[in-house]
């Protein structure tokens, strides 16, 4: 050891004294300091110090010692260096682009970065010496031939972990890496260190797909898988006059951030003429929407089943109330008035399936129920419930989290009709009322699905529309407010894109703020493709201050758990609802008939309950059924309407 440091000492000497020879100086690195900042201290370029201190280039260490040529910048050594004689310097000025000195000097950015190294990590900033070097000689810079080295990409591993591990920033490892730059699937190659062996030549177009080497355990591995077998065809793209950062994001469907990830040269600003690497189409993941189905072509008969209703009658009060009477009970009970319309629209369900032959045995009782109480544990004993394939009820989310629990065991399927609680994780609890949450991002995923331009116009008091915008919509841009407060036409109109339908999602409940979006985006008809949207019900809207004529005109949009209009099969069961009870049915009574009706039909398949909401989506009368499964546990219904005002003044459904 006292050897080695010995012959360490004299090499550090003899190399030192050469330097001075050649008027060079020594400099002590600071912690914090960067190359730029010492370059600009010696008034030399930071192309100067790492040609005569190469190693820099993996970055600074503090305490260590570097030399400075002198302030000429001219080299003192008569070192043999593979750097271009020819190469001239450049004071970057305000306004200054990667891309237009690039285009200047008429060199390549990865020739411009390769003599200034400082460029990756710093960025373009005003007052940086650049070395340019010569586009007449052929690039002499020195490559670093190091070993190859590869990593494959493990289960929950980031590109922050991979590159820690690996002693490189993130930025290099993407750089290396341009594929992963928009998502790490697991199983992929990641090259850390030199070339790979016998690399395929990139022509213009470039297709890339990933392949999956781990077996997917979980649903987060299942998400990452879906986004692995992704294919994205690559194309080049110019820019044109009057395109921003985030029209071109909207055009090619991607956030500001993936697109400056896949064109570093943006952080610098749009400039005409550049030539972006863009997506040619969006990415469309290999697992679709679940397919909706009719299931009554295969519908088995040889086998009876059993369903049964909890329905919250409480009877019992019922009886012992002798202050009131029946009707005036009726009048008063809004929670009893709509149990029996879903109880009579379930009865017509169970009618119509009798009538088909379907062979289901269904038992009705009363699950006596509050929110803090109810029967149902002692009906799911003594009526001996875990033999049964499905139960619909009980209406209080805690109480159908209980039916769930007591038959877990068995894998009862418990259907809850009516709660929109997210409720405990059960394996066998249906959630059959879509949540606030899934409704709104229904409406995002079918704007997305029509490649839309989305613009948001919320109200600053609609703070849970904004928080919920910025969670789980982050790329959804907000139209801008002036300083009196009032909404700025002007922004809406600079976010509108052409070439595409520009969504407008408008959430407030101030007349004058609706009034100034629909006249702006009436004005931009002319030159913009542009629908009205809006999340929530919205009394104003049906004010006589609002015209009916503008909504159709722009088709008002909306997403609903209902249908808004009247579709052959809710005809059939309108009319028979009518002949029965001589009224017209409620949405309880719809959504009665609709869920057991579904329920039943999915019964008599050649496949469990369970099975069937895997493999297929439903839609009847009113209502759609399309379940998936939850992370936690337990199913929640996706089955969302898209309503739209048509121009023949009538709703349609765009889904």
């Amino acid at each position: 050891m006292k050897y080695f440091f010995a012959i360490y000492i004299t090499v550090f000497l003899f190399t030192a004294n050469v330097f001075s020879q050649g008027k060079a100086i020594t400099h002590k690195v600071e912690k914090g300091e960067t190359i730029y900042q010492i370059a600009q201290k010696y008034k030399v370029t930071p192309f100067d110090i790492y040609q005569l201190n190469p190693d820099a280039q993996s970055g600074l260490k503090p305490n260590s010692v570097l030399l400075i040529p002198n302030k000429s910048g001219k080299q003192i050594l008569s070192v043999p260096t593979k750097t271009n004689v020819q190469s001239q310097s450049h004071d970057v000025i305000a306004k200054e682009t990667l891309y237009g000195i690039e285009k200047k000097y008429g060199i390549s950015d990865e020739d411009l970065k390769r003599a200034n190294p400082f460029l990756e990590n710093e960025g373009l900033q005003i007052g940086q010496t650049l070395t340019i070097p010569s586009k007449n000689t052929p690039n002499n810079t020195v490559v670093d031939h190091d070993k190859f080295i590869y990593h494959d990409v493990l289960a929950k591993e980031t590109k922050y972990s991979i590159a820690k591990k690996y002693g490189i920033s993130i930025q290099e490892l993407e750089k290396r890496n341009p594929e992963v730059v928009d998502n790490l699937p697991i199983g992929y190659r990641l090259i850390i260190k030199g070339m790979a062996p016998k690399a395929e030549k990139v022509t213009e177009k470039v297709l890339e797909k990933v392949t999956v080497k781990a077996e997917p355990k979980g649903e987060k591995e299942k998400q990452d898988l879906k986004k692995a077998l992704t294919i994205v065809e690559y194309i080049s793209y110019e820019v044109k006059p009057k395109e921003t950062l985030y029209s071109l994001s909207k055009m090619f469907e991607m956030t500001q951030e993936e697109l400056i990830a896949l064109n570093p040269e943006l952080i610098e600003g749009v400039e005409i003429g550049m030539v972006l690497k863009v997506p040619s189409k969006v990415p469309v993941s290999i697992e679709d929407k679940k397919e909706y189905k009719l299931l009554s072509e295969k519908v088995i008969y040889s086998n009876r089943k059993r369903m049964v209703l909890l329905l919250p009658f409480n009877m019992a009060n019922i009886e012992s109330d002798t202050i009131n009477s029946t009707f005036t009970r009726l009048k008063k009970d809004k929670f009893l008035n709509m149990t029996l319309d879903f109880y009579a629209g379930a009865l017509i369900a169970i009618d119509s399936a009798k009538t088909l032959g379907y062979p289901i045995d269904v038992d009705i009782y009363d699950s006596r129920e509050t929110k803090n109480s109810s029967e149902v544990a002692s009906i799911i004993q003594n009526r001996n419930l875990v033999n049964a394939n499905a139960i619909i009820g009980p209406f209080y989310q805690s109480n159908a989290e209980t039916a769930a629990q007591l038959l877990s065991v068995n894998n009862v399927p418990v259907i809850s009709p009516l709660s929109k609680d997210v409720g405990n994780p059960y394996g066998n609890l249906y959630q059959t009322i879509p949540t606030n949450e899934v409704i709104k991002g229904a409406m995002f995923d079918y704007m997305r699905s029509n490649n839309g331009n989305i613009i948001a116009v919320v109200d600053k008091k609609k703070e849970s529309i904004v928080q919920y915008i910025k969670q789980y919509q982050k790329e959804v841009p907000f139209v801008a407010f002036k300083d009196n407060g009032s909404l700025s036409a002007e922004s809406l109109k600079s976010m509108l894109v052409k070439d595409k339908l520009n969504y407008v999602v408008m959430e407030t409940g101030n007349t004058w703020m609706i009034k100034t979006t629909i006249a702006a985006m009436l004005s931009s008809m002319p030159a913009y493709q542009v629908q009205l949207v809006i999340l929530e019900p919205n009394e104003t809207l049906d004010t006589d201050e609002i015209k009916y004529l503008n909504l159709t005109k722009l088709k008002l949009m909306y997403p609903s758990v209902t249908s808004d209009y009247v579709s052959p099969e809710a005809a059939i069961f309108e009319k028979k609802y009518r002949k029965v009870n001589n009224i017209f049915p409620s949405d309880y009574a719809t959504r009665g008939f609709d869920l057991t009706f579904d329920t039943m039909i999915r019964l008599v398949q050649n496949k469990s309950f369970e099975d069937t909401v895997n493999s297929a989506a439903t839609k009847r009368g009113e209502n759609k059924f399309e379940y998936y499964k939850k992370e936690d546990g337990g199913y929640t219904n996706k089955g969302v309407f898209i309503l739209y005002y048509d121009t023949d003044m009538t709703i349609k459904e765009a889904n």
